[in-house]
């Protein structure tokens, strides 16, 4: 007869879910899994009596306690196998996390099973809304940036984009990623002056609306029945659905005239030729004259003037730092 008492079996150690959710995703909409872990715990916990997650998760029917418990005091009520859902607040609960892991490297604690549940997660362009929210915050609360006006950040426009350009032509894709940020910025910025114009207000939610609906209807051959198989047939449908929209008279119309003299005269000419258009260069003489046309032929070359002057500018640059002994 074996008189040795069987071991005693490990006391169940619980679990921990710590749950995570994005402030850019509208409260409530959480993931079938994060219901599942909600509504099956023994216990749910926040620290943030203000979060916006809760009233949703009040409204159903789940018990939620504010509290900011310990590691130590989280595994303690854990014990005898029980779950313990921990709502995290916007900083994702540095603390405690940090104190899990100290307890768990200590090796003199029994761990209950950790687990980092999402519950809710970003889509694609999420974070144009903390672009938004930073914008309002700046337009209140900044001394400079509470004054601007539209006519007064124009020139911001125009040189950010030439920045833009000069990132794209050099290659250099840290400094896109910047450029195109600034170049963005310009947009939001905008329209946050916008919306407190008291006659004809509009939002960013205004003018994405309106981008929107335009790539819809001058892409009949996306979003339509039409069909294009090359780029040309596509700049044709963009140029048809255009002409249909502005109503414009003459083929010109539209194309901004203090744009650089030679970007201007290769978008005239680009009209033109698009349009089928027979219309001879002025025969005046002078320089001027001299660039209009050097600027029609690279344009019906496919080469952009302004972009192969400036390419030409900087070889010229490299040369005169030669000169004078400077590096490139």
């Amino acid at each position: 007869m074996n008189t040795t008492s069987p071991e005693a079996a490990p006391a169940a150690t619980g679990r921990i879910v710590l749950l995570t959710t994005s402030h850019r995703v509208a409260p409530g909409l959480l993931s079938w899994p994060a219901w599942q872990a909600l509504r099956s715990a023994d216990s749910v916990l926040c620290a943030d009596g203000a979060h916006p997650q809760l009233p949703y998760l009040r409204e159903a029917g789940i018990r939620v306690v504010e509290a900011s418990p310990t590691a130590e005091e989280l595994v303690d009520a854990c014990a005898g196998g029980r779950t313990v859902v921990v709502v995290a607040t916007g900083e994702g609960e540095p603390a405690l996390t940090d104190g899990l892991a100290r307890l768990a490297g200590s090796g003199r604690v029994s761990m209950p099973e950790l687990e980092l549940l999402p519950a809710s997660y970003d889509l694609p362009g999420a974070r144009l809304l903390d672009l938004v929210q930073v914008m309002d915050r700046i337009r209140a609360e900044c001394p400079w940036s509470s004054q601007q006006t539209h006519k007064g950040l124009a020139k911001y426009g125009i040189e950010e984009a030439y920045e833009l350009v000069e990132a794209i032509e050099e290659g250099d894709r840290d400094e896109l990623r910047e450029e195109l940020g600034d170049v963005l910025l310009q947009v939001v910025f905008h329209a946050r002056i916008a919306e407190e114009d008291p006659d004809a207000p509009f939002s960013i939610d205004d003018v994405a609306g309106t981008i929107v609906s335009k790539l819809i209807h001058r892409h009949p051959h996306v979003f339509g029945d039409e069909t294009a198989s090359t780029p040309e047939e596509v700049k044709e449908h963009w140029l048809r659905t255009k002409a249909q929209e502005k109503q414009r008279e003459s083929v010109t119309d539209g194309i901004p005239l203090g744009q650089p003299g030679l970007a201007l005269a290769a978008k005239l000419a680009s009209r033109v030729r698009t349009a089928g258009l027979d219309v001879p260069l002025p025969s005046t003489d002078g320089i001027g004259y001299e660039l209009l046309a050097l600027a029609v032929r690279a344009e019906a070359e496919g080469v952009d003037p302004e972009a192969a002057l400036r390419a030409a500018g900087r070889a010229y640059r490299d040369a005169v730092r030669a000169a004078e002994g400077l590096e490139g």
